[in-house]
């Protein structure tokens, strides 16, 4: 199926095409306008090579927000705080829809979402002592839960299922971004963020969607390795994995938040 995602789409797309190949010669794909191209038998994607590049742009987050945690002074968190998260949100959109598989450019992603995760994780250990170790395991948790459920077949990412989740998806991606801006412009918190009963449940929401996610980028993925697609595409399939886990870990981040209110 074409997945609406825009930073996995065109991985699902290019694992419908056919491909070829000539005993004894390279494999035979073909690029997103349909031409033609060759791909050598030794530089495709792989389940591996995701998982390497994964863990590579994780890495560089985690460094950068460790970094910013201990450098960035109390008086400059804040702006720190806003700044990382519009240079983050620019790059990502340029990243998704350009279909960005430049290793820098990536990596550099990851550099700006740690600034912000460190900003914000520092903001909210700060009020809540040792919410961020929570925070951090149960993502982690998820992650791997996740994993095994996928792995084992127990949940099956179905066309309908991928059709489903990718909407609702981006249906609360278009609900945050309003409450955002209403916040932006008025300066009121909505239901949605005020730790009330309303908030806690959107929040669970988001935390269950995020987490289905995760199952849609994993067929994503494994659909375009068996598709033999070019070793490049991986760094896209990791920067998905990269984007669902940051909304995962803030999510859980603000639900834990809400009971640990005085």
């Amino acid at each position: 199926m074409k997945s609406s995602n825009p930073v996995l789409g065109r991985i699902g797309a290019a694992a419908q095409q056919p491909a070829y190949s000539v005993p004894g010669g390279p494999a035979v794909d073909y690029d997103y306008q349909g031409s033609p191209v060759q791909v050598g038998t030794r530089d495709v994607m792989t389940i591996d090579d995701v998982v390497v590049k994964t863990v590579t742009l994780l890495g560089a987050a985690v460094v950068s927000a460790a970094a910013t945690w201990m450098l960035v002074p109390d008086t400059a968190i804040y702006p720190t705080w806003i700044a990382a998260m519009l240079v983050g949100l620019v790059l990502g959109l340029i990243i998704s829809f350009a279909q960005v598989t430049n290793p820098v450019v990536l990596i550099g992603y990851a550099l700006v979402e740690g600034v912000f995760l460190g900003a914000v994780s520092k903001v909210y250990e700060s009020r809540w002592e040792g919410i961020v170790l929570q925070a951090v395991i149960g993502t982690l948790g998820v992650f791997l839960l996740m994993s095994i459920l996928y792995k084992s077949r127990i949940i099956r990412a179905t066309p309908t299922f991928m059709k489903v989740v990718i909407a609702l998806a981006g249906g609360l991606g278009i609900i945050m971004l309003v409450n955002f801006l209403i916040y932006t412009f008025t300066g009121n918190i909505t239901p949605l963020r005020d730790g009330s009963p309303i908030a806690i449940g959107f929040s669970v929401i988001c935390i269950t969607v995020a987490a289905l996610m995760l199952v849609v980028s994993f067929k994503q993925i494994e659909d375009g390795v068996h598709a033999g697609l070019p070793r490049k595409y991986g760094w896209l399939g990791a920067f998905g994995i990269l984007v669902e886990l940051v909304w995962l870990y803030l999510e859980i981040l603000r639900l834990i938040s809400y009971f640990s209110e005085d």
